[in-house]
C-alpha cells in the first residue's frame, strides 16, 4: 500500500516501531516520531504501516505581499545593509590611513582607507538598527527609550570627525544640537 493519503500529524501504527506521528513528508519517505523509537524515516511504499487516526490537511495561504515586505526589511536591518550606497568622498579614494607612534623608533601602521572607511559605515548602520530595535521595543518605557536615544545621539557626535570621509552630507554623523 502506497502512503499517499497519509498527512502531517497523522497518527500511524508501524509493526515494530509500535505508534508514532507523522511530522515530515517527502516524495519518497514519511517522517515519524515514535514514543519508543524516536523519529524514524519509513518509506511511502512499506506495507506494514497503518493510519489509526487522520492528520490535518495543511491547505497553502494566500501570499501577503505586505508581510513579504516586512520580512524582506526584517532581514536586510538584521544584516545591518545600508537602504542605499554610501560613497566614500572621492578625493580619499584608493588612500592610505597612516597611524604613526609618537616613538619614532616604532614602525607606523598603515590601512586602506577604503577598508577604515567601510567599518565607519558599518558603526553608522549598526547604530540605525539598534534606533529601530529600540524603538520598536515593547519592554521599554517611554522613558527609557528617550535616554536610550539620547545615549545614541551622543555617539554620533563622537563620531562627527570622521564625516570627512563621507562624500554625500546626508550620510553624515549628526551629535545633539546645540539650542544656543
Amino acid at each position: 500500500m502506497e502512503l499517499y493519503d497519509i498527512a502531517i500529524g497523522a497518527r500511524v501504527k508501524h509493526p515494530t516501531l509500535g505508534i508514532g506521528v507523522v511530522y515530515d513528508m517527502d516524495p519518497r519517505t514519511v517522517h515519524i516520531f515514535f514514543k519508543e523509537h524516536g523519529e524514524q524515516a519509513v518509506s511511502r511504499s512499506f506495507e506494514g504501516l497503518v493510519t489509526i487516526a487522520p492528520g490535518v490537511e495543511i491547505g497553502q495561504e494566500p501570499l501577503d505581499l505586505d508581510a513579504v515586505r516586512d520580512c524582506l526589511k526584517e532581514v536586510l536591518e538584521e544584516m545591518q545593509m545600508p537602504q542605499r550606497p554610501v560613497d566614500m568622498a572621492r578625493r580619499y579614494e584608493g588612500g592610505t590611513l597612516v597611524l604613526r607612534p609618537k616613538d619614532s623608533s616604532l614602525q607606523a601602521k598603515e590601512l586602506p582607507i577604503d577598508d577604515f572607511f567601510h567599518k565607519i559605515v558599518m558603526i553608522r548602520d549598526r547604530f540605525r538598527v539598534l534606533e529601530q530595535k529600540i524603538n520598536a521595543s515593547g519592554s521599554l518605557s517611554e522613558q527609557e527609550k528617550v535616554e536610550l536615544q539620547q545615549y545614541i545621539t551622543r555617539c554620533y557626535g563622537t563620531l562627527t570627525t570622521f564625516n570627512v570621509l563621507f562624500e554625500e552630507k546626508d550620510d553624515h554623523f549628526v551629535g545633539q544640537k546645540s539650542d544656543g
